[in-house]
Order: C-alpha cells, then structure tokens, then sequence
C-alpha cells in the first residue's frame, strides 16, 4: 500500500531513500516536483520496501525504482501506448465492476482518473524509457499507480485509508502487464494509423490526384534506367506515384485487422488466471464500445502474448509505404533539379534560403525531409522483425521497442507526408518550355518508327542523330531511311502516349 509521509529535502542531499536510488532523484524532480532550490519527497512503499518520490508526482514506487534502474538513453514510453493504457484501465474497471467485487465506488473513481490518462492529462507523470524490462511490466505498473494515486485524490481518500484504491488489487486487478501490455500496443496503433496516418494519406492522395487530372495533357519525356525513354504525360507520372500509395496503402489495411484481436484476458501466461470468466470478451467489447473499432478477444491468447505478428505484419506494410514515399520524394527532387543546370522539368515551392553561402538558392527540402522519415521506418521495421521473433515460450521480452518503432513510424509517415502534401506537392507546377523542349530533343521519339520501318533502321537512325548532335528528323532524311511526310505523320510526341489503335480504326 502506498505511503503518504511528507519529506522536505534539499535536492542532493542524504536520505533513508534506499541505496542506489537516491541520485535519481534529481532527474525525477527535473520531470516533475521542484519548488526553488528545493524539493519536497514522500515515501512510498511497495514488497521491497520504501522509496522517497517527488512529491507533486502521481505515480509510486515502482516507478521510481524503474527510473533508477533504467537510465538508458531518452526515449520515453510513446504518448500514444500511455493513452491507450488509459483507456484499457477505464474498461477493465468498468468490466471488474460487473464481474469482479470491485465496488461502484471504486470504478467510479478509477475511470475518472483513466481518462484523464486516456485524454493526455497525465502525460508529465509517465517518465519511464522505452529501454526497460522486455514486457513492459514497469510502465503497467507506472499507469497502475499514476491511475489509484489520482484517484485516491479525486476521492479524496488517504492512501493508508483501508478503502483506498490499490494499483494492484484494484486498477490492475483482472489483469497482467502481459495481456495488458500487447493490448495496448495493438490498439495503440489501430488509433495512430486510423487518426494519424489515413487522414494525411488521404490529404496527399487527393492532391496528387488533383495534380494527375490537371496536368494530364502535359507531355514529357519518360526515363528508364535514367535514360531517355519514350513520351508521356506529367499527369500519367504523377498517376504512377498516386498508384504507387494505394497499393501500398491496400497492404496496411489488409494487415490492420489483425491488430483488432487483443490480449486482454489472458493475464500472465495466456490461461488467464485470476480473471472472472469472460473478462476477455467483455473488455474487448467494451474498448470498441469506446473507440468505434472492431475489437474482439484474440483466439488464442497464448499467441497473442509470446508472439507479435499483427504488428510485424504493420510495420512491413508501413515499410512498403515508405518505399512508395521514398521514390515518390526522389523523383520530385530529381524533376527539379536545376533550376538552370538540371532536369528542372518541375517547380516546387520555394520555402525557405537553400544555402548560407550561396545567395538564392533553393532545394528540395520537403523531399529530403520525406527520404529522412522513410529511412527511419526501414530501420524501424527491422527492428521490429528482429524484436518480434524474440518469444521465449510463453512471452515475447522485446515488447517495448516493438512499440516504440512501430508508433515512431506511424508519427513521423502521417506527419511528414502531411508536410509533403502542404508544403511541396500542392504548389508543384510544371515548366512547359523545359518539358517540350525535352520531347522535341529526345531521340526515343524514334520508337515511333520502329513498327513503319524495322527495329534495326530505327536504330541506326538514333545512333546518327546522337553521334552528328542532329535530330532524329534530320538523321533520318540523310540516311534517306523515311520521307519527311512519313517522318512527321508518324512521329508525333502527343501520339506516343498510349498504345497504337487497332488496325481497323
């Protein structure tokens, strides 16, 4: 049970706070809890026994044994997975009422305080990292007892107080940080791709289909291999990167649905022992209740808890995604290269100076940043294919990270392809000069000549106009290969752009 003694401490000083904990009290103070020079403590206890905690701080001793323990690196537990907990809390409460003893008091109180969890409020009082025990019990246990410390105080009951809500016999009751954990990384990111990822996919999709309408007269030069290729439209390109997202998008939404069976029930192995029969078909009932997704209670538990496939699976699809972005973004940078001295085929919007010594120079900021963000969520998903195969018989012990890469690219995809969208692809304009100057100089325009007078003519015809640097009309008169009438009907750019017609039209 936890204890309410007030300290008064300087910040450095000595304390009965147990060995090795106490210089971690600075840092958990520089979070929440300092008052001048000085910082005031309470104890708190837990089975190993008493700890001091900041003061203005909601959550206890396990916590602050985690924050001591684990001084590794800055990433914090992702906002997202701390609000899902909240919303995990507040239905297990709601279904322990009905199920359990639990009393309407105490599920009053402890979902109040869940929300508040659920809505961010509390997001200052959840300073674990992400670099901790491999289930993630020390972050269930900070949103236990972040949830009975609050709502101890929204009740107004002394933590010593017989009735007090516990975080583990109350807000954790019915529940495992192993069911509890994977549950909420599924619905974690289920809200993330729904809230985040789809609408700015979607914002960008519309503008590229926008793009790909007005644009669909516009003829230019297609590239293979980096070389010259045969005509077709700037609409027809930006078609292609507009395709390139919906198949991408077609394989995250095929994975998603997996994401809606959830863990919760199976508590500590997959059995669910110490849960009331049918606590998991009600808690997932209840959390879709709540979140208008289709939850329901995974099969098989013992899978749901040792394994991750479901979020594998979505970071792979995340990773297609980025794919698509990733080539989407290079060839943007590429079009408008220049603007003098590249392929400058496109303009972009000029956002910002380019350079601290060049004056007037602008680049491609938007699609570099784009790149950056599709390289992060390739080396992300690699860590979650790695981390996801690291079940040890009845529990996967690299929970954590899993979470944390797969929300970090789900983030930062639906940030940066909104910025995308925003800040370049809506103010992309086509340079006409360039573009028809292009189609007039390149010489796989001969293609167009190939079914008229043979593969190997057309070919010598290319070879002499790039050797002479003349056109293609020019080289083929002076091979006297075509007639100059035949050479203009049957070279004609704006006739390139789809197959031939039938013979009978």
């Amino acid at each position: 049970m936890m204890h309410s003694t007030r300290l008064r401490k300087s910040r450095g000083s000595t304390s009965s706070c147990e060995s090795g904990l106490e210089g971690d009290k600075d840092r958990a103070t520089d979070i929440i809890g300092t008052e001048g020079n000085r910082v005031t403590f309470r104890r708190e206890r837990d089975s190993m026994g008493t700890i001091e905690v900041p003061e203005d701080v909601h959550w206890g001793a396990q916590t602050q044994r985690s924050l001591a323990n684990f001084e590794i690196g800055e990433e914090r537990m992702p906002p997202p997975l701390i609000h899902a907990y909240g919303l995990i809390k507040q239905a297990a409460a709601r279904v322990n009422e009905r199920l359990t003893d639990l009393s309407a008091e105490k599920t009053k109180w402890i979902m109040r305080a869940a929300e508040e969890v659920a809505r961010g409020d509390l997001d200052a009082h959840f300073p674990l990292r992400v670099w901790q025990t491999g289930s993630g019990t020390q972050s269930n246990m900070n949103c236990n007892e972040v949830v009975a410390h609050r709502a101890n105080e929204l009740a107004g009951l002394d933590p010593e107080d017989a009735n007090a809500i516990h975080p583990n016999d109350d807000v954790n009751r019915s529940q495992s940080t192993n069911d509890t954990f994977p549950t909420a990384m599924h619905l974690s990111v289920a809200l993330a791709i729904r809230d985040e990822l789809e609408p700015a996919l979607d914002d960008l999709c519309s503008t590229l289909d926008r793009k790909r309408a007005e644009y669909a007269e516009v003829s230019k030069i297609g590239r293979t291999h980096l070389q010259d290729a045969t005509p077709l439209t700037l609409g027809q390109e930006i078609g292609g990167w507009l395709g390139q997202i919906r198949v991408a998008r077609r394989a995250l939404e095929g994975c998603v649905p997996l994401l809606y069976e959830l863990a919760a029930g199976g508590t500590a192995v997959g059995t669910g022992m110490n849960s009331p029969q049918g606590f998991d078909v009600a808690i997932a009932a209840s959390l879709a209740e709540k979140t208008g997704l289709p939850l329901v209670s995974a099969p098989d538990k013992f899978a749901a808890l040792a394994g991750h496939e479901a979020i594998s699976a979505v970071s792979g699809a995340l990773s297609t995604l980025a794919g698509a972005l990733f080539k989407i973004a290079g060839d943007v940078a590429l079009l408008a290269s220049g603007p003098r001295c590249g392929l400058g085929e496109i303009t972009i919007p000029a956002n910002e100076p380019g350079s601290s010594i060049m004056p007037g120079k602008v680049n491609p900021t938007q699609a570099e940043a784009l790149i950056m963000v599709c390289l992060r969520v390739f080396g992300n998903h690699t860590t979650v294919g790695l981390a996801a195969s690291q079940g040890r018989f009845e529990l996967n012990v690299c929970k954590p990270v899993i979470a944390h890469c797969t929300l970090q690219s789900i983030r930062l995809l639906g940030d940066a392809a909104r910025s995308f969208d925003r800040h370049c692809v809506s103010g992309l304009e086509p340079d006409r000069e360039v573009l028809d100057d292009m189609v007039e100089r390149s010489l796989m325009l001969v293609t167009a000549l190939a079914p008229h007078i043979g593969y190997e003519a057309a070919s010598k015809i290319a070879g002499h106009a790039h050797r002479e640097r003349i056109s293609l009309k020019e080289a083929a008169l002076s091979l006297e290969l075509v007639s100059e009438t035949d050479f203009d009907r049957w070279v004609r750019a704006e006739d390139m752009l789809g197959p031939l017609p039938a013979e009978n039209d």
